[in-house]
């Protein structure tokens, strides 16, 4: 929850703009009329580590201003906005989440981007497989279809619709959402006041439910063609 209101409120672009030009003011002034040594940078980032390491809040947000539009940048150019703004905010939430255990060698600013770009490299790589299987398994659905009678076709869609309407609601909403609308996690979650995190789990959730209704009284041939859909 209180990730969520951060991201809410620093959602708007105009405002990273503004973000970003402030700190580079605040950062030069400092640099000139204070003469900060570097050492004291890293003193300071120090502090600010173990701050968060001990659950401040002030300085989690503090991190968050400074690094997500950055971060979010640098993403964009392997993968997509909206791509690069889920993987920067599963970035922060770790960061937060995993406070007490993490192990900084280098610097703040380079850890983060390193964990930026393994979730990037990570997001690719299961994209690219996704890609090859839902060509492997196209023939073969086809050639399941084709054998499929009306009546068979029919009983697959009222099962599936069946079990879809006996999911939670929470759960129902965010599988329609995404599986029938085309929604992302990011819109469905501004919808539903949640995170993208919990839009996740709740279609996980759902997708292990509808497969064991579904594997109950289905055809054998239609089975094969259910684990496509539910995938």
């Amino acid at each position: 929850m209180f990730l969520n209101q951060i991201l809410l409120f620093f959602k708007k672009n105009t405002f990273f703009l503004f973000l970003r030009l402030q700190r580079t003011i605040f950062a030069s002034v400092m640099l000139k009329n204070y003469h900060i040594r570097p050492n004291q940078q890293a003193e300071e980032e120090l502090l600010l580590i173990q701050s968060l390491q001990e659950g401040s809040h002030t300085a989690f947000i503090y991190i968050f201003k400074k690094y997500y539009t950055i971060l979010c940048a640098y993403a964009q150019r392997f993968i997509e906005l909206e791509d690069s703004e889920e993987i920067v905010q599963e970035v922060m939430l770790y960061l937060w989440e995993k406070r007490t255990d993490i192990h900084i060698e280098s610097s703040l600013r380079q850890y983060l981007f390193k964990m930026t770009y393994n979730r990037i490299l990570n997001y690719i790589v299961k994209k690219k497989i996704a890609s090859n299987a839902e060509a492997i398994y196209y023939d073969k659905t086809q050639n399941l279809l084709n054998d499929i009678n009306d009546y068979q076709f029919e009983e697959l869609v009222r099962n599936i619709g069946k079990a879809i309407e006996s999911l939670p609601e929470s759960y129902r909403t965010a599988f329609v959402m995404h599986r029938f609308q085309g929604k992302s996690y990011k819109e469905i979650a501004e919808v539903s006041h949640v995170s993208p995190k919990t839009i996740d789990y709740r279609i996980q959730q759902s997708l292990k439910i509808l497969r064991i209704k579904l594997k109950d009284y289905l055809p054998v041939n239609l089975l094969f063609i259910i684990r496509i859909i539910l995938s």
